[in-house]
């Protein structure tokens, strides 16, 4: 069994859709996607792309992806990647497809001079969890996310 790490192509984009919706209903969020294959066509493979994905195959078939995109500190006067989304089929986990996905991306920090390599999972995720700290990653408890969206946000636009 051999893992593979690729940057997604044009044409991707039903694969890449694929795991978004799977790793949704793993979160038990299946409910909150409304991307269409269009939309993940048109934001990883159009003219100015802001995000973008790793897919993991491991001998040639689709077993995981990684969506990411630049971020910046200040702080550090540095950009960083936040990693958005990261999903291994169930029947592929264990195989070294989640970490060869982590790596690959730490690698491109490092190839980068990127500062920060930073992403969220969810409190009750305990596998996830359990994975991400033996990879070395620290939690930062202090800090909550913030979102706005849908209604508030089209209400706090309005205020500009």
């Amino acid at each position: 069994m051999s893992v593979t790490i690729r940057d997604a192509a044009p044409g991707d984009a039903a694969v890449v859709l694929f795991f978004i919706k799977a790793l949704a209903e793993y979160e038990r969020l299946a409910h909150e996607v409304v991307a269409s294959a269009a939309d993940i066509e048109r934001e990883l493979f159009g003219p100015s792309p802001k995000v973008f994905c790793q897919l993991a195959e491991v001998d040639g078939q689709p077993a995981g992806f990684a969506l990411w995109y630049y971020t910046f500190s200040t702080f550090q006067g540095r950009h960083g990647i936040w990693l958005e989304d990261l999903f291994v089929n169930p029947q592929m986990r264990g195989h070294g497809v989640g970490k060869a996905l982590l790596a690959n991306l730490a690698q491109r920090c490092v190839s980068e001079g990127l500062g920060r390599y930073e992403w969220a999972v969810l409190d009750w995720n305990q596998p996830s969890i359990d994975f991400y700290v033996a990879q070395g990653a620290v939690f930062m408890d202090d800090w909550r996310r913030c979102r706005i969206s849908g209604e508030a946000l089209d209400k706090l636009g309005a205020a500009a």
